[in-house]
């Protein structure tokens, strides 16, 4: 057999082979698709929304339904959840809060929802076992009411509405999903989103969230950990935080509010099975860390987070107790850390305790070797003047700028609170930095600029408005506008050194 010869027999080989392909993709895929393209659109909603009488739609448009009650039951599990004083709460087989975002998803479907096609009118067992509605992969009941003009009627009965269908396999031609409903025979076509929706056991429909208060509202935080134990409080939520306990001293309202949200944060993994919840508990009465809420408006919450060994493996596991609400769940490892935390974690870091607006006077005190810089605010025209070394008017934007970076300077870091020896920290009574005066000549703020940190040279010691000793960027002292070049309206630009 020659070339010619071998490349005609491999053209008809797949020539034959091409054309088993096509019957194949014909009879095997095009016939079921023309199938259902011939199937019988209709229009129909999952719930009724005819109103009751006249009146009660809005220019022809049905009243939305508000649903208050849905049963969903799975081959392994069944879950009851309803709406209770506006708040939807899984019932059985548990009491618990439901997760918000899944249930605003599955009421969003569930109102939405609309019968594609009818597939069957009389359906055959064959037919049923086939759409994987016998026995079904879901029974979901659902009952809701058409709201009056004033919203109510939910006790009316002539308003509610209730509704079991039951849902099938996927519809592995466009992603649809095979549905019946009680009392019609018809096997109809949804969209897939309504089974996605309704495919959770009980433990997905729960709310999983380990913390549900904002630091707004609380006036209380009491922790006893591991490590650390502290206390914060304030008067009013209005008010600045306070460290009361080990020590008493204001707290930076940021770390407050970063504590708070790290734990906002946090979401329940797993929720454990009653066998392993009896272990949990034990855990729970030498908690790792135990941590009492106080809000303005409500009960405390107390959180407990503790460990215990789980098929073979250590879990953390945190208990929230808030008045009725009672929540046990495996937690992420890190929800310990966000609560054991050195009560200086919380001191306000904020160095100089001052107003910007209530400076009439400061002083910059140079290096060893350099001039003293003095500026005034002149009482009859309120600008800020240059008296030292040479007098002349200021740039006012600069001085504006320095006095504001002052306001709000914040350490980096605290590396001793209330040291015996400052000078340690090359910190005296000369050393370089701003002292800063009302209009009565009183010392509002005072600045010292001590030696770099050890082992960090881009960092400064410094000594502020408390007895701490504070670390500083290097980089934001230096872009403060301090040399009389900086703030001299007029003054020669400084020599570049040879």
């Amino acid at each position: 057999m020659n070339a010619q010869q071998k490349n005609l027999v491999t053209l008809l080989i797949a020539t034959v082979v091409a054309g088993g392909l096509g019957l194949y993709a014909y009879f095997g895929v095009m016939k079921p698709e023309e199938k259902e393209a011939e199937r019988k659109e209709v229009e129909g909603k999952l719930f009724a929304v005819d109103a009751p009488g006249k009146g009660d739609t809005d220019a022809g448009t049905a009243p939305a339904l508000r649903f208050t009650w849905v049963s969903v039951e799975l081959p392994h599990s069944k879950t009851e959840m309803e709406l209770q004083e506006g708040v939807w709460r899984v019932t059985s087989p548990v009491s618990a809060l439901a997760d918000k975002e899944q249930m605003d998803t599955l009421i969003s479907e569930l109102a939405a929802a609309k019968f594609k096609a009818t597939l069957e009118e009389n359906p055959t067992d064959a037919d049923l076992e086939r759409y994987g509605l016998k026995p079904p992969r879901a029974t979901v009941t659902a009952r809701a009411y058409v709201p009056d003009a004033q919203g109510g009627g939910k006790d009316d009965p002539a308003r509610q509405r209730s509704v079991t269908f039951y849902l099938g396999v996927e519809n592995p031609f466009d992603g649809t999903a095979y549905l019946r409903r009680e009392g019609d025979p018809r096997v109809y076509l949804a969209g897939g989103a309504l089974r996605f929706a309704l495919q959770k056991s009980t433990s997905e429909w729960r709310d999983r969230q380990v913390f549900p208060l904002e630091e707004s509202s609380l006036l209380r935080i009491e922790v006893k950990a591991r490590k650390n134990a502290f206390t914060l409080e304030r008067a009013t939520t209005e008010k600045p935080w306070q460290l009361t306990q080990p020590v008493t001293l204001r707290a930076a309202p940021q770390r407050v509010a970063r504590m708070v949200s790290e734990l906002r944060f946090r979401r329940i993994i797993t929720f454990p099975k009653p066998d392993e919840e009896e272990k949990a508990r034990k855990g729970l009465e030498k908690p790792l860390v135990d941590a009492t809420f106080v809000p303005k408006i409500g009960v405390p919450l107390r959180l407990r987070l503790a460990e215990a060994e789980l098929l073979g493996a250590k879990q953390t596991f945190a208990l929230t107790e808030w008045g009725s609400e009672v929540v046990l769940g495996v937690v992420d490892l890190g929800t310990l850390n966000d609560l054991d935390v050195p009560a200086l974690d919380f001191k306000d870091k904020k160095v100089l305790a001052l107003q910007a607006k209530d400076v009439r006077k400061f002083t910059i005190h140079p290096a060893a070797g350099g001039e003293t810089i003095t500026l005034m605010r002149a009482p009859d025209t309120q600008r800020w003047e240059v008296e030292a070394p040479m007098r002349g008017l200021a740039k006012e934007f600069k001085l504006a700028s320095l006095l504001s970076s002052l306001e709000k300077l914040e350490a980096a870091a605290i590396t001793e609170a209330n040291p015996k020896n400052w000078a340690r920290y090359g910190i005296s009574d000369t050393s370089r930095g701003v002292s800063l005066m009302d209009d009565t000549g009183q010392l509002i703020a005072r600045l010292w600029i001590g030696n770099p940190v050890k082992g960090n040279p881009q960092r400064v010691w410094a000594r502020g408005s408390s007895e701490d000793v504070f670390e500083l960027d290097k980089s934001a002292l230096d872009a403060l506008p301090m040399s009389l070049t900086d703030l001299l309206d007029g003054a020669p630009a400084a020599k570049s050194s040879p």
